[in-house]
């Protein structure tokens, strides 16, 4: 097994440490959206919000293929279709880019891969896709948490280069259960309490009981950016990237306005997945991509033509 920089999981042990690694690796020799000011606000936050970085009509070709995803799934009682805790309402849908042409498009297209590949410094590969739908009045909360601790324990992610691409498909309020960032939080990975059980992920799709950072922790966290929470909001269309050590969460919808969006995981081809830190199984293929890790090729075709090529 590769030297664990990260360590957590040790009973009863917790500790805040700095983050060895980049935020912005430099060494790409990719152009992309991304400006300066952009890649500094990111390096210093941990996450971005691009506006309306896909158009109208593009974002109502995602929902009409979501609604058909979503449908398609809503009997299937399998591992990749995560349910609402006590419900059989459709949480979300994984490994999108391989069962869905459009979906497949979508995630090479070349307004995010690019900006991925601004951030990693790197070429990229799909490591994990998924649509979410919270739907409004019962949609439920996750707790905060970073995902890097997840895939660093339960997948053997070696390093802090990779990062989520959210692309949000309805209006992000502060009212409807938007995700929710610690700014700053990337600067430190906080080795949780507890071990990791075999198979946990059937248990933390739909609430996460391990890897889950202790209180003191998150006030820390939280005093260290001056007592502020941000909130992802924006209109439909934007698209939301953020750190994968960002200490992240958000609050239950209790409002009538569904949120939904299509979610990617894009990883450094130079931080390719080893043997889980935790010592326990990988997790399934469908939450940590192994098999096909070439590098994304960006493209620019039309979203609209696959769309009509995929009905």
């Amino acid at each position: 097994m590769a030297m664990d920089e990260y360590p957590s999981r040790q009973g009863d042990h917790k500790e805040i440490m700095d983050r060895k690694d980049p935020v912005v690796h430099g060494g790409s020799e990719h152009d992309g959206p991304l400006e300066e000011k952009d890649l500094n606000f990111y390096d210093e936050n941990g996450y971005i919000m691009l506006q309306n970085l896909f158009t109208a009509e593009e974002v109502q070709l995602m929902k009409e293929e979501l609604r058909k995803t979503m449908k398609e799934n809503e009997n299937r009682d399998a591992p990749d279709v995560i349910k609402e805790p006590n419900s059989n309402e459709v949480r979300s849908v994984f490994e999108i880019h391989k069962d869905s042409g459009f979906f497949e498009m979508l995630s090479k297209n070349e307004r995010i891969v690019k900006a991925a590949q601004q951030i990693l410094g790197s070429d990229v590969y799909m490591m994990q896709s998924r649509i979410n739908f919270k739907p409004g009045f019962k949609g439920k909360e996750f707790y905060w948490h970073s995902d890097f601790e997840t895939w660093h324990m339960e997948d053997g992610m070696p390093n802090m280069r990779a990062l989520s691409c959210s692309i949000i498909l309805t209006d992000n309020y502060e009212f409807n259960g938007p995700l929710m960032l610690i700014p700053g939080s990337q600067k430190w990975y906080v080795s949780c309490p507890g071990t990791t059980p075999e198979d946990n992920f059937k248990q933390s799709l739909k609430k996460q009981e391990t890897g889950v950072p202790d209180n003191e922790s998150m006030e820390w966290l939280t005093e260290q950016a001056g007592g502020q929470i941000d909130r992802a909001t924006g209109p439909a269309g934007s698209v939301l990237f953020f750190d994968c050590n960002t200490m992240h969460g958000s609050a239950g919808n209790i409002s009538p306005y569904p949120r939904s969006n299509v979610f990617f995981v894009f990883n450094s081809v130079e931080n390719k997945l080893v043997e889980p830190f935790s010592g326990t199984a990988p997790r399934p293929e469908f939450l940590a991509n192994r098999e096909n890790t070439s590098p994304i090729k960006p493209q620019s075709g039309s979203l609209k033509e696959e769309a009509s090529t995929s009905k």
